[in-house]
């Protein structure tokens, strides 16, 4: 029997089991996490830094000045954003809608952008990523696989502890293509040499928004 002809029989074997028959039947895995509210949003800070991104913290009434800063410090002037941001932007910055009144930018168009700034669907603080779905504060994929500096939004009701819970948050939108972001795009060579910016953003930035905690809290 080939190597082929085996693969192939075990699978037929598995097929053939009853439900809950499986060898991985009742895994005893994770699926739901125990860390909450502020060290829920420290370690998934931890994780994006340790990934080479960098992370600001805000609160919804200072989300617009820390995305102002952020564009500034990086110099970036022409701006991306999806239909659906809904977040407002500073004066000097040339902002263009993608698939506004559905005008596609082209991915030539797109690679002339110093940014793009996006929301997200899911962040996943022990696996340190970031999950877009297509969602109107997202956009398509190229939007924030092709210019060179990707700013995340990522609001603290969105992060979850681990990669079940996120899972399980997707199932509506299972349909359309989802984005996993681990950090900026990289990749290594035989030698082990870093190369980033291979095939996505080189940079990735994410702010952390959070309500402030009740006074006396």
């Amino acid at each position: 029997m080939t190597a082929r002809q085996e693969v192939l029989a075990r699978i037929q074997t598995a097929l053939a089991r009853p439900a809950g028959q499986g060898p991985q039947a009742g895994a005893a895995y994770r699926r739901s996490g125990q860390t909450a509210g502020p060290a829920l949003l420290d370690l998934l800070a931890d994780r994006l830094i340790d990934y080479r991104a960098t992370v600001r913290r805000a609160t919804p009434a200072t989300l617009a000045a820390e995305v102002a800063a952020a564009l500034e410090q990086r110099g970036a002037r022409r701006v991306v954003v999806p239909p659906g941001l809904a977040l407002r932007l500073p004066e000097w910055a040339e902002v263009s809608t993608d698939n506004a009144d559905g005008k596609i930018l082209t991915a030539a168009e797109l690679d002339c952008f110093d940014a793009v700034i996006t929301r997200a669907a899911v962040a996943i603080a022990e696996t340190g990523t970031i999950i877009l779905d297509g969602s109107p504060g997202q956009g398509r994929r190229a939007i924030s696989l092709v210019p060179d500096y990707h700013l995340c939004i990522v609001a603290a009701e969105q992060v979850v502890h681990l990669v079940p819970e996120a899972v399980a948050r997707l199932a509506d939108a299972a349909a359309r293509p989802l984005t996993w972001i681990s950090g900026p795009s990289a990749t290594s060579d035989i030698e082990l040499e870093r190369v980033e910016g291979v095939h996505g953003p080189r940079t990735l930035e994410v702010i952390l928004c959070a309500r402030p905690a009740p006074a006396g809290c």
